[in-house]
């Protein structure tokens, strides 16, 4: 099944397409440009540079978070309308998972962490087996200092990836900091999730599709905190 994959739930935009498990392309920009300046751009780019139509695409697959509140409004945006537009099934991704599928290695404790600001980071805990993700421990919000006591605490290799370069400057030597190559999240692994999810029909409606941000925005926080001092 021809995929495109769509991420913008951090500082990289990253579009990407596969051919059920075969990569085809994958364009990722990290260079401080917004989501809404490169997001399409890179999509038309791609689909030129492949020679792949857009009506020759037959699933639309995205992150949903949890990141950059605006990034993944962005992102999902994008998503619904060119779903609609091809009249082509979408789904919509965990982030944190397919951070896990950037390193599909058996045997290891994957700990993918996003930063959720203020010494504070998303957290989820993945193995491989047999193929397919397995979550030891779903999303969470926890201190930073808090992570590598809890990675030893389970009985084998841990492995962290994600926005991690602070973490790393801490991490102990018994827990290994992937390569930044494949450290961050990326179109490619949304779109082998999302073909993957989509053969188990888990296939998202073309519009109300909610990012998963598990928090408020730090301008939800601030409103709140006004209406109480008022």
């Amino acid at each position: 099944m021809l995929t495109l994959g769509i991420e913008t739930a951090t500082k990289v935009c990253s579009v990407a397409l596969c051919d059920g498990i075969k990569p085809l392309a994958g364009y990722e920009v990290n260079m401080g440009m917004t989501h809404s300046e490169g997001l399409l751009p890179q999509i038309d780019q791609m689909l030129q540079r492949t020679g792949v139509a857009k009506q020759d695409i037959e699933l639309v697959a995205v992150s949903r978070g949890p990141g950059s509140f605006t990034g993944l409004r962005i992102g999902l945006a994008t998503a619904e309308a060119l779903a609609y537009g091809l009249k082509r099934p979408m789904i919509a991704v965990s982030t944190m998972e397919t951070l896990a599928y950037n390193l599909p290695v058996p045997g290891v404790l994957l700990a993918c962490v996003l930063d959720a600001q203020k010494g504070n980071y998303y957290l989820a805990l993945y193995t491989w087996q047999e193929g397919k993700t397995v979550e030891v421990k779903p999303v969470t919000i926890m201190p930073g200092k808090e992570i590598f006591p809890l990675l030893s605490s389970y009985n084998q290799p841990a492995v962290l990836l994600g926005e991690c370069a602070k973490l790393e400057k801490i991490c102990p030597p018994t827990i290994t900091v992937v390569p930044p190559a494949v450290r961050l999240p990326r179109a490619m692994s949304v779109a082998l999730l999302g073909c993957s999810l989509h053969k188990e029909g888990a296939d998202e409606d073309y519009f109300g599709v909610e990012p998963f941000y598990i928090r408020r925005s730090e301008a939800e926080e601030l409103w709140e905190q006004r209406q109480k001092n008022k």
